[in-house]
């Protein structure tokens, strides 16, 4: 029972870590720092920082990275090269609304995937869980108006942000299914050296249609915070939990994201904090209370 602890506090922290870096995107926007290159000087940063205490496992490891080492590279392409760059794609095409409904339903996808491959059984708890977490998304990014879900529209972005909710379903069930024997800063350390090498083309990309970078006191302190948290804590926090818990359960947690970036928003942009804010919370707490409940059943 200890171990859920903490593998709430892992998840919870991930959660926040991740929902920082749209606050800091934003800003990033403001100084006009291109989202690609950003990306890729996190991801080469997170390396060199990550390589002195897992070059020693790495090499003690080699026969069995060797053995594992196409599904290591899968997980690094669908997360490090591919999820954080489709999501920057699809804004050009969507709404952040849209972009973080479409978000919300990782953790139906992930429930459906790990059944499908065998590796965790769902249960009626976290159905009903997954349903109120939702009703509480929708209340935040609505501002409690049902009219603007309603009205929605969905384009092409829409559907590149499909492929965000496909690939990191499937990167978090796969960490149950592979349950490596070396830590989670290897793994880190593994999927960012294949993921850097699909990341270069994006920087060239973007030098070739003029997107220069300054590198000025402000870039400096937002690639510190998306190298330390979102990128080295969050995936470390968010692969601990999934190896306590499991996907199913910790998945979930990826529903806290709207509701502390409300929350960020409100401290830092001085937004103001209004019933439906209050009114979400208790929804998506109440899902994620519910979907911890132990008891399965065949799905």
């Amino acid at each position: 029972m200890k171990k859920d602890y903490l593998a709430y506090l892992f998840l919870i922290l991930a959660a926040l870590f991740w929902s920082g870096n749209f606050i800091v995107g934003k800003f990033a926007t403001l100084f006009q720092i291109p989202p690609l290159t950003l990306n890729v000087f996190r991801w080469i940063s997170v390396w060199f920082i990550l390589i002195p205490f897992t070059y020693k496992e790495i090499f003690n490891n080699l026969p069995y990275i060797k053995k594992n080492w196409l599904v290591i590279s899968f997980m690094g392409v669908i997360t490090i090269s591919t999820f954080n760059s489709v999501v920057y794609y699809a804004l050009n095409y969507t709404q952040v609304i849209n972009a973080v409904l479409m978000l919300a339903a990782i953790p139906a996808a992930t429930i459906v995937l790990s059944s499908l491959m065998k590796i965790e059984k769902t249960n009626i708890f976290q159905i009903f869980g997954l349903l109120l977490s939702i009703i509480g998304i929708g209340s935040i990014i609505s501002n409690g108006d049902i009219q603007k879900i309603i009205s929605l529209s969905f384009n092409k972005g829409d559907l590149w942000m499909l492929v965000c909710v496909i690939t990191w379903s499937l990167y978090s069930t796969l960490l149950k299914k592979h349950k490596f024997k070396f830590s989670q800063f290897t793994l880190i350390q593994l999927m960012v050296s294949v993921g850097i090498l699909f990341l270069i083309p994006q920087f060239f990309y973007e030098k070739s249609i003029g997107l220069d970078l300054n590198f000025n006191k402000a870039f400096f302190l937002i690639l510190f915070y998306v190298v330390m948290f979102p990128a080295i804590g969050a995936y470390y926090c968010w692969q601990k939990g999934i190896e306590i818990i499991g996907p199913n359960r910790s998945t979930m947690f990826i529903q806290l994201m709207p509701l502390f970036s409300a929350v960020l928003a409100i401290i830092i942009f001085k937004e103001k904090f209004e019933f439906y804010h209050f009114a979400g919370a208790i929804f998506i707490i109440m899902g994620i209370y519910l979907s911890n409940k132990k008891h399965p059943i065949n799905a």
